[in-house]
């Protein structure tokens, strides 16, 4: 049986890809903007709980092409983060003058499938264990969906804090946060 505290280690494990991604959000945005953000945030806390949900309600099915997620996932990744530093080095822009390309919806939704296929994997791991029913679950859906969301205001937070108060091209190193959890699922499932 899994316990209270495993569980809340899962979420906060599992939330660590979105806060980076919101510190890569925060930094090109550099001030708060409420609709976006918030938008995110709860797409990042939905998609992980409800990928744990549907992991362990679709095992059967979805462990046939979880593989092909995985890939999806890092090619998102990638192709958001290389899209990044692209335009990072291209563009002359004033450096205080705010970048909202990644808060766009479908980026968010990209974004959210992306970091949400490891909620998946331990929605299907739950249907190893012995003694997890529904409830367990669903608590610990929930428990992964707040530790997203919290991590994901958190990342906000310290990503504008941060780039209010440093001078440079946000895009390289959001960038590259992107291409860094790209590669870290790729490695996690294919080496």
């Amino acid at each position: 049986m899994i316990t209270a505290l495993e569980i809340w280690l899962l979420g906060v494990a599992l939330a660590m890809d979105c806060f980076s991604i919101c510190v890569a959000q925060g930094l090109k945005a550099r001030h708060f903007i409420w609709r976006p953000m918030t938008y995110t945030v709860l797409s990042f806390g939905i998609f992980q709980g409800g990928m744990t949900v549907l992991g362990y309600a679709g095992m059967a099915w979805i462990n046939n092409y979880l593989p092909r997620l995985d890939i999806v996932a890092t090619l998102l990744l990638l192709f958001l983060g290389g899209k990044m530093i692209w335009e990072g080095l291209k563009e002359e822009k004033d450096a205080d003058e705010p970048d909202l390309r990644l808060l766009q919806p479908l980026n968010i939704i990209a974004l959210s499938v992306a970091t949400s296929i490891d909620a998946l994997a331990v929605g299907i791991s739950f249907t190893c264990m012995q003694d997890v029913t529904w409830l367990t679950v669903l608590h610990a859906a929930f428990v992964i969906g707040l530790c997203a969301t919290l991590f994901s205001i958190a990342g906000l937070w310290i990503g504008i804090k941060a780039g209010q108060h440093l001078k440079f091209r946000s895009e390289l190193l959001g960038g590259i946060i992107l291409i860094g959890i790209g590669i870290k699922i790729f490695i996690e499932h294919y080496i």
